[in-house]
This record gives structure tokens, sequence and C-alpha cells, in this order.
């Protein structure tokens, strides 16, 4: 399990991730590796926030690059007011056992300021892998 946290830029919302490499669905020989994670967004400011897109980088060891983008998450645009949280699990394939993931979530305030919620890289490998 990986785990990450995120209040780069923007100290309003924090994300952490913890991740899961998902070896009944994965198929090393046909160079399937599939990774569950879980994400937690909280809302640490002062004003109450909607996710309303998300943006993905996923790369494999190889360099291999997949950019995702899509409105909310799992699909809900959850609306966070200080001091709650949302919390969802979902999944990326790579072609190697080891890969980063990093994005942002795009966040709108109810005053209509719009800004990102940054996104750390975290790692995906499978067990044993890595040291």
């Amino acid at each position: 399990m990986t785990e990450a946290s995120t209040d780069l830029d923007n100290p309003r919302i924090r994300v952490e991730v913890e991740t899961s490499y998902i070896e009944e669905q994965s198929d090393p020989r046909d160079k399937r590796f599939v990774f569950s994670y879980t994400i937690t967004i909280r809302n640490e400011g002062q004003s109450p926030a909607r996710l309303m897109t998300r943006h993905w980088i996923i790369t494999d060891a190889n360099g291999n690059v997949k950019e995702t983008r899509g409105d909310g998450v799992v699909g809900e645009q959850p609306y966070l007011k200080p001091g709650q949280g949302f919390r969802y699990s979902s999944g990326a394939v790579i072609e190697t056992p080891v890969g980063t993931m990093q994005g942002s979530y795009q966040m709108v305030g109810d005053d209509g300021e719009q800004f990102d919620a940054p996104i750390a890289p975290f790692r995906l490998a499978m067990p044993g892998v890595l040291h």
C-alpha cells in the first residue's frame, strides 16, 4: 500500500491516496498490471467547494503516458463544506509492474472562484518489485 498526500498550492483541499495491487485481475504475461486506489479529499479551508472535473496523468515504467479527464469522480461532483471529506475508490491498468499517477481536481468555490487541487505523484507498484 502506498500513501501520499497533497497540500501543495492550495491548502484548502487536501488529497490523500492509498494504493493496492490487484493480483487476481492482473496478468503479467500479458503486460496487464491492475491497481486500485482510494482517494480521500478533505476541505480544510474556510469555504465550501465542489469538485467539478478531474485530470490524471498515468505513467508506466516504460515511459508510456496516459492522460484522462472527466467530470467529477465515480459519477459524482462532491460538494465539500469546511471540514468535510469525500472518499472513493477507482483503478488503473498499466503495462509494467511499477508506475506513477498524478493529477489535479478542478474545483469551484461558492463564490465562483475556480482553482485546482493538485494531486502529488504517487506510486503504483506490484509487491516485491521495489524494496
